[in-house]
């Protein structure tokens, strides 16, 4: 074995014996999707300051597309993207024309190696010093691997460590860490098929798979899933365990609780019966400490109409937690009744120590979503740490809709992103977008909307946050030191209405359906801001600062500052440090943790609707990487296929 192997071997044992004894992981490591299984995503490292963060240089650059690839048809991974981010089943075997197709992949480090999903159909292990490739391994079959990577488990003394990540077909798969060869022992030949008879319900195999790691617990690996959103009957939302090392089922947690479970009650009779919909898309939280797994769900299917299925629909857009090890139900809390707004809960719940007005510590877990909203719980009890109000809503004036009177609403935290809008407030940054919006308006005589005000029937209504604005399933990051949560949200308003349909329901979208923005342009239609980034304190829900994220190049220079939408989420430092990518202005950024000032900004080939990541190589110089290829929902174009690594120069650290 050469030096150099012997090295990232050495460093790899390492790694698994840190995570074996259940230490804390090494420093300058990023072994999980939120750097740590409670998703802070705080990492302790501290070479790169506010001080010298100006100075960093790109290190280097990979490219995931295989140079064989560069002029052939690949999967339509654009499309793909788009359907997981609202949490619907991709549809395999699908072929496109892209140059390019989207990722969302967030790096892991550990052990020497960085190991990554690329949207090409491989899996690739990485020298996180040079980008240069240790192995590669092509997943075969029409499903790609997980568009935001992939999951490490250390080993347990016998069996060495494994990568584990689902595939949009279904599968989920280990791969031995140090080789990339197809874990034996796990499945058949490495692979496991997750569409059992009793997870799709009679839905067909192509209405199920996974788009998010899963998380792994001990020896076991707990994975969610993304299924249709259309109709409402098939595949079943639910979480389930693993065992890692053979790939056999050890629990199930039923999304939408069966006759007998705990919350059955709150579904009309027999419309729970093969519900799809209620699944955790997004992104499982683990409090090892304790062996609690918080879950977020979504909102049942059809997730714009719930006349067939009345009552609150838990756990339709709720948080629970659950045994780790056996599944067992331990608590919930339903962020939206009976979600007729597609208010998915998919960001990763945060779990943080909170100090409370008398100085005792409390368990805590934060919850954000698509309606801006933040609440803060005892991860515990799931009680409010921070106080909620069960508010009166208005009712909706669809024929056979019953809506909730009442919705949950966080006392102390203002909404983070815009929850309604009024004809003053259109767009008027220059008179163009003024006009065209206010022509589109009146021409479909549109309805100003506000958060849970429910869309109208055969009348096209303004919803704010809309479907895809608020906290998406980038979610946020916590500094611990300065008490700070930093979470990214976008004003992306829709315009719906419901008119008759001769589908399965008696309802459907309108042809008036889409963003509120001017159409043929990237320009929304309410005045800014279009996206923020904001630091909460979490002992009192004050927002501390709140700053617009992103420019718009296509203004005039005076007013470009106006927030972007943005997709992916934030990583902080010890130092002090806040990076992010994620608006569609195709920009990295630097932000001081503690005031929101905008110390570093350089600009990539694409757009980084990713999380970043940051580490140490073997040399001991911390690197701060990014996934910049363009795609998801936003539109963004398909533009590149990198994961840069930047660094300080040598006369900077």
């Amino acid at each position: 074995m050469s030096p150099r192997r012997l090295v990232l071997a050495s460093a790899l044992l390492s790694g698994a014996l840190w995570a074996g004894a259940g230490l804390a992981a090494p420093a300058g490591e990023w072994q999980t999707y939120g750097h740590d299984k409670g998703g802070q995503r705080h990492s302790p490292l501290r070479q790169i300051t506010p001080a010298n963060v100006a100075s960093l240089k790109p290190a280097w650059t990979y490219h995931m597309r295989p140079e064989s690839t560069a002029t052939a048809a690949t999967p339509d991974a654009n499309a793909e993207a788009q359907r997981s981010a609202e949490g619907g089943a991709p549809v395999p075997g699908r072929a496109g024309r892209s140059r390019f197709a989207g990722s969302q992949v967030t790096p892991l480090v550990v052990g020497g190696r960085m190991f990554i999903t690329t949207p090409y159909g491989r899996v690739v292990a990485l020298d996180p010093a040079t980008g240069k490739e240790l192995w590669v391994t092509p997943i075969p079959g029409p499903g790609q691997p997980s568009l935001r990577g992939v999951e490490y488990w250390p080993g347990d003394g016998k069996l060495a460590p494994r990568i584990v990540f689902g595939t949009r077909d279904g599968r989920l798969i280990a791969l031995d860490a140090a080789t990339g060869h197809f874990a034996q022992g796990f499945g058949t030949s490495g692979v496991v098929d997750m569409k059992t008879p009793e997870v799709l319900q009679g839905a067909a195999a192509r209405f199920y798979g996974m788009t998010s790691p899963p998380i792994v617990f001990g020896n076991l690996v707990i994975t969610g899933s993304a299924v249709q959103e259309f109709p409402p009957r098939g595949a079943a939302g639910d979480v389930r365990a693993w065992d890692v090392r053979t790939g056999r089922l050890v629990w199930t947690f039923h999304s939408v609780p069966r006759p007998g479970e705990p919350g059955h009650d709150t579904w009309e009779p027999g419309s729970a019966d093969k519900r799809s919909g209620v699944n955790a898309w997004g992104f499982l939280t683990v409090d090892q400490a304790r062996g609690i797994v918080y879950m977020p769900f979504g909102a049942p299917a059809f997730d714009r109409y719930g006349g067939d299925r009345k009552g609150d629909n838990l756990y339709g857009t709720s948080l629970v937690a659950a045994d780790a090890r056996t599944g067992k139900y331990l608590w919930h809390f339903q962020v939206v009744h009976h979600d007729i707004w597609d208010n998915d809960l998919q960001a990763p719940p945060l779990l943080f120590d909170w100090t409370g007005k008398d100085g005792r510590k409390r368990p805590a877990v934060a919850v954000v979503s698509k309606n801006g909203l933040l609440f803060v719980l005892d991860r515990v009890t799931g009680k409010p740490l921070l106080p909620v109000a069960e508010r009166p809503v208005p009712a909706s004036q669809v024929p056979g809709e019953q809506t909730a009177p009442t919705q949950p609403m966080p006392l102390a935290t203002p909404p983070l992103a815009r929850t309604g809008f009024s004809l003053a407030e259109i767009a008027d940054l220059t008179p163009e977008l003024k006009q065209g919006c206010t022509d589109w308006i009146t021409k479909n005589a549109m309805k100003p909307g506000a958060l849970y005000v429910p869309v109208g029937f055969n009348e096209v209504t303004i919803s704010f946050p809309g479907l895809q604005g608020g906290a998406n399933w980038g979610g946020a990051t916590f500094d611990p030191a300065r008490g700070l949560l930093l979470v990214n949200t976008s004003d992306l308003g829709q315009v719906t209405a419901l008119v008759p349909s001769t589908g399965p329901l008696p309802y459907e979208r309108g042809p008036v359906s889409g963003r509120f923005k001017l159409e043929g342009t990237r320009l929304l239609c309410q005045a800014p801001p279009w996206g923020r980034l904001s630091a909460v304190d979490v002992r009192t829900g004050a927002i501390r600062w709140q700053v617009p994220l992103g420019v718009t190049d296509e203004l005039p220079e005076a007013v470009r500052l106006t927030g972007r939408p943005n997709i992916g989420g934030a990583i902080t430092t010890a130092s002090g440090l806040t990076f992010i990518g994620a608006s569609d202005d195709s920009r990295f950024r630097a932000y001081e943790t503690a005031t929101g000032k905008l110390l570093w900004e350089t600009r990539l080939g694409a757009a980084a609707h990713a999380t970043p990541i940051t580490y140490t190589d073997v040399g001991g110089r911390q690197l701060v990487a990014i996934t910049a290829t363009g795609g998801s929902f936003l539109d963004s174009p398909l533009a590149s296929d990198t994961i840069t690594a930047f660094a300080l120069p040598e006369d900077r650290k």
